[in-house]
This record gives C-alpha cells, structure tokens and sequence, in this order.
C-alpha cells in the first residue's frame, strides 16, 4: 500500500495552515527530530511527511512497541530516551541499543515485512514522532538520497552489533559495566558539570545493557566506586576517571 497524495499548494502554503490551525509547535518538533532526513526531502515530500507523521508521548517504561507486533510506523525519537531490548532465557530482557532524540528505531522489521523481534520502551517520558510505513516506503521508492540514507543507517547499526556480540561474549564483567557507562556518556553526554551522566538508569536496565545479573552490577559498580573511577548517586552516576575505564574497558 502506498500514498498518492496530490498537492495543489507548496510546502510554504502548508506550514501557513498548520500555524492557523495552532500546530506550528508540532510542526517545529517533527522537522527538528527529522532534520537529517528532512534536509533529503523534495517539497512534495515534506508536505506528505508532516501530513502523516504525528507525536505520541510515552510515559516512563511504557511501551512503544512489543515483540512480535506487526510494524505499522517507522520511529524517531524527539526527545527522551528509548531502549530497544529482547526477551531472553528465562524472561531476562537483553538491552540492545538505546536511541537517542532524533535517532530512528524500529524499522528494520518493517522494511523486512516480519514481526518485531524486539520491544522497545520509554526510559523516561519520551516524544516519539511515528511516520506510517507506508509512508517512508512511498519516499524511498522515489528519492534514492533516502533509499541511501537507511542503507547508511542500518549498515552502521550492524557494525555496532558485530562489536556489541563480540564484547559482550568475550569481556569480562569489569569491562562490559566500564564500556556500557562509557557508550552511555558518548550516547547522552553528560550533564553541566562535565562528568554526571545525562541519563539515570536503573541497576536492573545498567544490567541488561552490560548481560550480567544485577547483583553483578552492584557490586562491580560499587567496585568501581571505591576505586574512584565513579561516584554514585541513587541511579544518577558520575564519571571521575574516564581514562582507566576506558583501559578496563579495552582490556576486557
């Protein structure tokens, strides 16, 4: 199923309407979360992209999608933060990948046809702007700078699970916490003093990011606490020794 729209009036006539009909703030959210993609869009595009796209917000831990839901939407985080993680042995969630604003999500099923094999929930409140399949399949068709730009997207996203299946079955529980704190920092940054995360995880997600149990994240964060590479405060963690994680982290 694809969208034929038709349009009798510009990008410029469109974005008038939404101001009259007071959706000028959303307007703004979506082309921000979608600046990359937007940038590759003709005029014809971007009207059939804001007409469709909406903005759902998601409560803490509420879901986005299941595994084994059909795709329907094709996801980009506007703001919050998302983990996209897989049930395993035993019930145990398996944190994949975490997105961040303006990072797509959720995709890879749609674009194959399957069902989810994964399930994806909000960190903390999260605004998601949701793009119909059929939508973005309708532009790829049309605009190969897009085709491109998902090749790019899921290619590099397959580089970082071949990195991510080797370190997490070949390092030990030192240096799967020192490398998760540290992909945390580079994904979110960190807050105004320079060194406190700008996300607040649980020990039971911490866990799941680095595959250890959750006692095994306590104490080897505490570990790494009484060695003063961290401080911690409740689920708020400070980095004061980035160099000697990262060796931890490279020395497995």
């Amino acid at each position: 199923m694809y969208f034929y729209v038709t349009f009798a009036y510009s990008l410029q006539e469109y974005i008038a309407d939404m101001v009259i009909l007071g959706k000028e703030t959303e307007r703004e959210q979506i082309t921000q979360a979608l600046k990359d993609l937007w940038e590759l869009l003709t005029e014809d595009q971007r009207i059939l992209l804001l007409k469709y796209t909406t903005l759902e917000k998601f409560k803490k831990n509420e879901f986005i999608y299941h595994e084994q839901d059909t795709p329907q939407y094709l996801f980009c985080l506007s703001k919050g933060k998302v983990k996209i993680f897989k049930e395993g042995i035993g019930g145990r969630p398996q944190i994949v990948r975490m997105a961040k604003p303006e990072g797509f999500f959720g995709y890879r099923a749609g674009f194959v046809g399957v069902h989810y094999s994964t399930s994806a929930s909000a960190l903390d409140s999260a605004t998601v702007c949701q793009i119909p399949l059929p939508v973005i399949i309708k532009i790829i068709h049309e605009n190969n700078d897009v085709a491109l730009y998902f090749i790019k997207q899921l290619a590099s996203l397959l580089g970082h699970a071949d990195e991510q299946t080797v370190n997490l079955t070949q390092k030990h529980i030192r240096g799967r916490l020192a490398e998760a704190l540290l992909r945390l920092k580079n994904k979110y940054g960190v807050e105004d003093d320079g060194k406190t995360l700008a996300v607040s995880l649980s020990r039971e997600d911490l866990a799941n990011l680095s595959n250890m149990t959750t006692s095994n994240a306590i104490r080897t964060l505490s570990a790494f606490a009484s060695e003063y590479l961290v401080v911690t405060d409740g689920r708020r963690i400070k980095i004061l020794d980035e160099t000697k994680l990262h060796k931890i982290s490279m020395n497995g």
